[in-house]
């Protein structure tokens, strides 16, 4: 069959990868000038790896993106054990038993990474810690349970653990990654979380666009026809065939965001189809990457903003996991957000959103380093909204149209969107082409 694949990110890579194995003729259409979408990484003049535009590591149970890295002759993930915390307004009283990662006039770093950490907060009450350790352990150990649909995350952690233990370990976490929509998300995504992490992270030599060069090389071999800078404005019917700007296809294979692939196929779904995924809730992701001089954080790798007076959600040193001398002996620190298109900071400029990080880094610590270089990107729906909503309308991988398949990252659902999982969506829709053309 000839077959073109929509978006040049990890899935479409895979699913590429194991249709040209077997013989198909493949087109893989990519928007932007690189491959990698979500993942994909640049490169200064000076830096021997490249930097993904968004922070990105793996887990240790990651096993789908460990074991297809294996099977390709891709032997370049490694693992550690970088420090973690959560950042809070500074309590006039000394901590008896914590051990506060950074300490300042205003603000104070707890690490909240393993039960023994949860145990030495001094936030919490040790009654509270306790119920507060039970609910978390439950959540981990459990399988997934249909009672984790049909109540929200937030109701949920209020009842189970408490509203001060709610307050002061989750609820800035839900608000500055879901907004508005905070309230919505249900048990099903908390779970997945809480299921998936793992104390060692994973990372690849080279960055994670080092693999996506490295598949890149592999279709290339294979026969693959990569057309990149390549925008799709709409896709057509011909009788059994696809039509993209007038060249014919056998099947479709979608990994665009599904607000994407509604637009340019809406002539050739259903209305109904459409829309009932265009209900679906999507936010916008934001990253601002300093490179400077010194390190901002002497050890924490990641760190949750846990005060609504900090209006950053995360800050990622990435330099405390992976050493600067990959890059240039530079230091580089992610600040990330989740928005939605109206809001004021996703409409800021570079050089406005780079103010704002700058002003509120004097207020957590006094931050003496030389700014060598900032760096902004910005990626459409990158989150969807995993509330009532999306259960009920979540798009599958057949649509309505035969022949024609979606792959994309709404699919990880109960778990957050990630490569490994964007590797597992590639293999999974190779062997739906391959069910539904042999019957």
């Amino acid at each position: 069959m000839r077959i073109a694949i929509l978006g040049g990110g990890v899935t479409g890579l895979v699913a590429a990868y194991y249709l040209a194995k077997n013989n198909h003729q493949l087109t893989l259409l990519e928007k932007e000038k690189i491959l990698g979408g979500l993942a994909s990484g640049f490169k200064q003049k000076n830096w021997d790896w490249y930097l993904e535009r968004a922070y990105h590591h793996l887990f240790a149970n990651d096993n789908d993106i460990i074991n297809f890295s294996k099977e390709i002759g891709f032997n370049k993930i490694f693992f550690k054990k970088p420090e973690t915390g959560s950042l809070y307004k500074n309590s006039y009283f000394k901590p008896q038993n914590a051990k506060p990662q950074l300490k300042t006039k205003n603000y104070i770093i707890y690490p909240l990474d393993t039960p023994i950490d949860l145990l030495r907060f001094p936030l919490l009450s040790f009654s509270d810690k306790i119920r507060a350790g039970a609910i978390l352990a439950f959540l981990k150990f459990s399988p997934f349970l249909p009672l984790f649909e049909k109540q929200t995350s937030v109701s949920f952690l209020k009842k189970a653990m408490g509203e001060r233990a709610y307050f002061l370990l989750f609820q800035e976490l839900f608000r500055k990654k879901f907004g508005k929509y905070a309230e919505n998300i249900l048990l099903s995504f908390f779970w997945a979380r809480i299921k998936k992490r793992t104390k060692s992270l994973g990372y690849i030599e080279g960055g994670f666009q080092a693999l996506i060069n490295y598949l890149e090389k592999l279709l290339k071999d294979l026969g693959v026809n990569i057309l990149t800078n390549y925008e799709i404005k709409k896709i057509k019917k011909k009788k059994e065939k696809f039509l993209i700007d007038n060249k014919e296809f056998d099947a479709v294979v979608s990994t665009l965001p599904t607000l994407v692939t509604t637009k340019i196929a809406e002539e050739i779904f259903p209305e109904e189809f459409t829309q009932n995924l265009r209900k679906l809730s999507y936010l916008h992701a934001l990253t601002l990457i300093l490179e400077t001089d010194k390190p901002i954080l002497e050890k924490t790798y990641w760190l949750n903003i846990s005060t609504p007076t900090i209006p950053i959600m995360v800050l990622v040193q990435h330099t405390n996991f992976i050493d600067k001398r990959y890059y240039g002996n530079s230091h580089l620190t992610y600040f990330g957000w989740y928005l939605n298109k109206d809001d004021k900071l996703w409409n800021m400029g570079d050089k406005e959103i780079f103010n704002l990080v700058i002003r509120n880094l004097k207020l957590i610590k006094n931050c003496k380093f030389k700014i060598k270089n900032y760096y902004v990107f910005r990626a459409p729906y990158a989150q969807p909204i995993f509330d009532k909503k999306f259960i009920k309308y979540k798009p599958n991988f057949f649509t309505p149209v035969k022949n024609f398949y979606i792959a994309n990252l709404d699919m990880t659902y109960p778990y957050d969107r990630g490569t490994n999982y964007a590797v597992k969506l590639g293999k999974e829709v190779v062997k739906r082409i391959f069910a539904a053309n042999l019957r």
